[in-house]
């Protein structure tokens, strides 16, 4: 090579090592940009050799028996459901005592469709913000955890965690769902919502507006009724239920027409597991309906709770603990409910106004030797407004009395704020 030459050739080297040094960022970036393309590109054409399908073998060189491909490579209709949940805040000043802040409720609820025909649902609930061993400050609570297999719109199976579909509230049970600031007391004295256990059975849709739930679910405990709250300590609540005599439960409901629900529930069986010498049977009957009419709505419910053997009950408590407890033959309740929506239908928010008057007696009827005590025959009334800046938000005020006939207690007045929401 020439001197001439070595000199042109040193002098494109230096050129292009100059032209390197000084790319600008720019250039760099799309060199990278241009490098992950083609590293994406590989991979895309490594993935589709991987899935496609093995060609085809001629007739005489199948084998005798298809093998399946591996599980991961099996179409999939498996989906994750996001998490949802519903929580409430309340402020109760009953008149004579301090106001107490109580954040009521945390609820998470948590959900999976395993296929279009098997899916799961759940409810954990924490009470009264914290719970602390030994002392009754919270409670956390496994109220729904149950699997769905779906067969045809008319017959469908559940089983696991379980409400019972007993009454309005129980199923419906989130804050922005009702008025006022506590669920009614007919749904928490004669009703005991939140009302849960371990269960099974059928559910459906019959067709013109009706649909149906029937279920096995574990017994109430005797044991544990009260005068002042009937059933409500009763609930097993699916730990370590006992299953002796299980007890048949079920509700029929009907949206046939325009604004209008109606339902009916009952709840039947056997409670003495945990006695030697009697073994009473409850029963439960319900009857609820729902209806909106301009800018109007109406609810009302109706229960009625009978317990066999209620004397033999009364007297074996009270060998067992020395104090005869009370318990009532025949418990009832009902309550009926106005509520107005009174902003103008532009507003793009809604107010109700509402009132609801509630009879309820746990001790309605009594077994032969027992006298009623009358101040536990109640009945209340709750006024107030429901404002909704956003749909599953409810900001909720009411004005609550609550009497007895007894001439000793004097009635019960409070003031109760409230925020609930849903998501």
């Amino acid at each position: 090579m020439s001197p001439l030459h070595s000199l042109c050739l040193l002098t494109i080297l230096a050129a292009a090592t100059t032209a390197q040094t000084t790319q600008s960022p720019e250039s760099r970036r799309i060199e990278d940009l241009e490098k992950r393309i083609l590293q994406l590109e590989q991979r895309i054409r490594e993935l589709e050799v991987k899935q496609a399908p093995a060609p085809t073998k001629p007739p005489e060189a199948a084998p005798a028996a298809a093998v399946p491909p591996p599980p991961a490579e099996l179409p999939s209709t498996e989906t994750r459901l996001p998490v949802s949940g519903y929580m409430d805040f309340h402020f109760n000043k009953e008149r004579g005592l301090p106001g107490q802040l109580d954040f009521h409720r945390f609820v998470l609820l948590f959900g999976h469709s395993f296929s279009d025909r098997i899916k799961f649902w759940s409810e954990l609930e924490l009470e009264h913000a914290f719970v602390e061993g030994g002392e009754e400050r919270g409670e956390l609570e496994l109220e729904q955890a149950y699997l769905d297999f779906l067969v045809k719109p008319y017959l469908n199976f559940r089983g696991g965690m379980i409400l019972a579909p007993v009454g309005l509230i129980n199923e419906r049970h989130e804050p922005p769902a009702f008025h006022g600031v506590e669920r009614p007391f007919v749904d928490t004295v004669i009703l005991p919502s939140t009302w849960f256990d371990t269960g099974a059975g059928i559910f459906g849709d019959l067709g013109k507006g009706f649909r149906y739930k029937l279920y096995l679910m574990s017994p109430l405990d005797a044991t544990l009724f009260s005068a002042e709250e009937g059933l409500r300590d009763g609930r097993q609540k699916g730990s370590r239920a006992v299953m002796q005599n299980p007890a048949l439960t079920g509700r029929l409901e009907y949206h046939g027409l325009p604004r209008l629900s109606l339902g009916a529930s009952f709840w039947r069986g056997r409670t003495g597991f945990n006695l030697v010498t009697v073994n009473p049977r409850v029963g439960v009957v319900e009857f609820d309906g729902r209806y909106s009419v301009w800018r109007l709505d109406f609810r009302g419910q109706i229960a009625r709770v009978t317990l066999t053997r209620a004397g033999e009950l009364n007297l074996a408590l009270q060998r067992s603990t020395g104090v005869s407890p009370n318990i009532a033959r025949s418990m009832r309740g009902f309550y009926w409910e106005t509520a107005a929506r009174v902003l103008p239908r532009r507003f793009p928010h809604e107010m109700a106004v509402f009132s609801r008057y509630e009879n309820f007696d746990t001790q309605h009827r009594m077994p032969t030797g027992y006298q009623p005590l009358k101040q536990f025959d109640r009945s209340a009334w709750v006024t107030g407004l429901t404002y909704w800046p956003e749909p599953d938000v409810a900001l909720k005020f009411d004005y609550t009395i609550v009497r007895s006939r007894s001439t000793i207690f004097d009635s019960i007045r409070s003031i109760n704020l409230g925020i609930g929401w849903w998501f």
